[in-house]
Order: structure tokens, then sequence, then C-alpha cells
């Protein structure tokens, strides 16, 4: 297979300057006020954007060093499949997030509900639309009853 190289489009800033007590997903970071400075040559993509309510950020963990197929998820205590956790080390570093877009003020973006570094490579940008990104009859493996368990873990270390 071919290499693939991707060109940040912008830097994500945040109030994180370490892994250590950051949320681990979007959803547990209410509130969370962050931004995007988006490359000005890339503003005209912004056209539109700023009725949408909330965006999905497509980004470069870019503190990831190596990757395990295997790993300790924060919401658990056993070994899981990298591809059934969102942890940052993974063959291609690349993190997933929906947060609230405030505002669109020229190329800045002004963002809630962070779970990212200060510093993050930005990769994309996608509108969330429920009615194309939701889905029913979803199963949730073994994170099913879960998810009130990712409000109160913090992130550590483990991934360094």
């Amino acid at each position: 297979m071919n290499e693939i190289i991707y060109k940040p489009i912008g830097i994500i800033r945040t109030p994180f300057r370490d892994r250590e007590g950051m949320p681990i997903q979007a959803a547990a970071a209410g509130g969370v006020k962050g931004t995007i400075e988006l490359d000005p040559e890339m503003v005209p993509g912004l056209r539109d954007l700023a009725g949408f309510s909330h965006i999905m950020l497509l980004y470069h963990f870019h503190q990831s060093r190596g990757y395990s197929l295997e790993v300790v998820p924060f919401m658990d205590t056993e070994l899981r499949g990298v591809f059934a956790t969102r942890a940052p080390k993974r063959p291609n570093q690349i993190g997933v997030s929906v947060v609230r877009l405030a505002a669109v003020r020229g190329n800045i973006l002004d963002i809630e509900d962070v779970d990212m570094i200060d510093g993050t490579p930005l990769l994309d940008i996608k509108p969330y639309v429920p009615g194309i990104d939701d889905r029913e009859g979803v199963r949730t493996g073994w994170l099913e009853g879960r998810e009130e368990l990712m409000r109160a873990r913090k992130s550590d270390d483990r991934f360094g």
C-alpha cells in the first residue's frame, strides 16, 4: 500500500497543555472552550459552516508515538483491540471529536466541548448532521452501559 501524507489545515487551541487530566471524550468536556486557528487560505471553505451548531473535527494525535494493536482503554481494565477503542496509540494517529461551533470569525472558529491537547494539528472539518450521522439499532460492544464512566474518567499518560 502506498504512503499517504496529510497537511494540517489549522491548529486546535485548548486549555489543556498536557494529557494528564484531560477529558477522554468531547461528550465529557461540556463547556470547555477552545479555538481553531485555520490556515488563512482555507477560509473560503468555511462558507455556510456558521449555520451548523456542531462540527466533526478530524485531527492528528501529535503527541502519540508508536502504536499497540491491543490496549487497556481509559474506561476499562481489560486488554482490547485498538480498533474497538478510541485510544490515541493507533497505526494512523487520527482522532475525531464532535464539538459545538460557537462562532466563525474570519479564520478563527470558537468551539466548545473540546477534548484535545493544545496545539493539535487539524486535518479536516465536517458538519455534524443528526439525520445522517445518527443510526438506529446501535450496539456499543464492551462499552455498553459504561457511558457515564466517561464523564468521571480523565486522561493519564498511558498513551503518551
